[in-house]
């Protein structure tokens, strides 16, 4: 069974606009998908990229046009200047690891922490906010507890491996060594998975 590795970011943008597709082609494949959130902010210096408050003001503005027609695109809801933005995903990040370590699918809750910050205007940062999330989508609120130090040790080594496989931005989707970076890039991996790249 072919395995995609999905690099994510809780608080990237680009992961809430890819929504539910990456889980609408794995299943068309009968693939599998190993969640792995990253640090974002922790990646991009280790591999020659910028925080966005230390890009040209022309890239944040370009950024800006990019994200609202993406939206546009998709029909989704998106808040240009989230109330919460940046805030510590760690909490979201070691929530959503200790609910893959469940054994359930934990595609729903991944885009729901995206969509707090996106379009609901909350704080992932929060513990009230994680515990009700993760309620929301049938797991312990408790989770976000016991699950920390596990957590934490599986977000660094997640880490680690995406910067010694290459991967340099979020959302990307590795399968094997083919990798695809951006949500604009989903329709290039359901093709590679047909087997027509």
């Amino acid at each position: 069974m072919t395995q995609i590795d999905y690099f994510f970011a809780t608080m990237s943008p680009y992961c809430y606009l890819a929504s539910t597709r990456l889980e609408d082609i794995a299943a068309r494949h009968g693939a599998t998908i190993t969640y792995k959130p990253i640090a974002i902010l922790a990646l991009l210096p280790r591999t020659g990229g910028q925080a966005l408050a230390d890009r040209h003001e022309s890239r944040r503005a370009y950024r800006l046009q990019e994200l609202r027609r993406q939206a546009a695109k998709w029909g989704m809801p998106l808040n240009l200047k989230p109330a919460f933005f940046p805030a510590n995903p760690a909490p979201s990040c070691y929530a959503i690891i200790a609910a893959a370590a469940t054994g359930a699918d934990v595609g729903p809750l991944v885009h729901a922490f995206c969509r707090a910050v996106w379009a609901e205007d909350r704080d992932i940062a929060d513990d009230a906010v994680v515990r009700d999330i993760l309620t929301g989508h049938g797991f312990d609120p408790k989770l976000a507890d016991s699950g920390m130090l596990a957590g934490a040790e599986t977000y660094g080594a997640n880490l680690e491996e995406a910067v010694a496989r290459g991967v340099f931005g979020t959302p990307t989707y590795l399968v094997g060594d083919e990798m695809f970076w951006g949500q604009d890039r989903l329709e290039d991996l359901d093709l590679y998975l047909s087997g027509k790249l």
